[in-house]
């Protein structure tokens, strides 16, 4: 089974709405996500096109993440940084939408990042460690190595931090992630 896991909660509806299980430790453990999780974290990028990442957090406050947009639409990226890992630098994307429900876990030894598809775009994760400033890392997001095809159109600069501007290439970061017999697989 692949690290990197897209899942699809179920939608029980009626004329109501609807109602879903975002997250059941029983129901993940089953997956074989076994993670703790400490925090959740909640963002709102109104621009369309905001972009955010490439980031992790290295040991020993590495992060699990669970993540889902709970308004709008994004582009969510994960990216392999474990050190002799034979899918090192290759990546998977999944459109999360308010609409679909959809979630992507992230383990540790993954860089993540996501492009906002529609204007204020709301997005929340679950964390396995609270956040540590000194264990805060990224890549660029648009590494030539990587190589990463965000759904925008050509020639669209998308809206980043300061700190996003200058993140380093894969190629100059030492990765602290050891590879744990589990290659990166594409998403089912």
């Amino acid at each position: 089974m692949s690290p990197v896991q897209l899942i699809r909660p179920k939608r029980f509806g009626d004329a109501r709405g609807w109602f879903t299980e975002v997250y059941s430790e029983p129901a993940f453990a089953a997956l074989g996500i076994s993670c703790r999780f400490v925090q959740d974290n909640h963002s709102l990028s109104k621009p369309q096109f905001t972009l955010r990442g490439l980031h992790f957090q290295v040991p020993p406050h590495g992060q699990d993440k669970l993540v889902r947009c709970a308004r709008g639409r994004i582009f969510d990226v994960a990216v392999d940084v474990r050190k002799g890992s034979p899918t090192y630098g290759e990546w998977v994307g999944a459109e999360l939408s308010a609409e679909n429900g959809h979630q992507l876990f992230i383990p540790i030894g993954f860089a993540h990042g996501f492009v906002t598809l529609e204007e204020d775009c709301e997005v929340t994760y679950k964390c396995s460690d609270t956040y540590s400033p000194e264990c805060d890392g990224g890549i660029r997001w648009d590494d030539p190595a990587v190589g990463i095809v965000w759904p925008m159109p050509e020639g669209t600069q998308p809206e980043l931090s300061a700190k996003d501007k200058v993140q380093p290439l894969l190629a100059n970061f030492d990765s602290p992630f050891p590879y744990d017999g589990r290659p990166l697989a594409p998403l089912s």
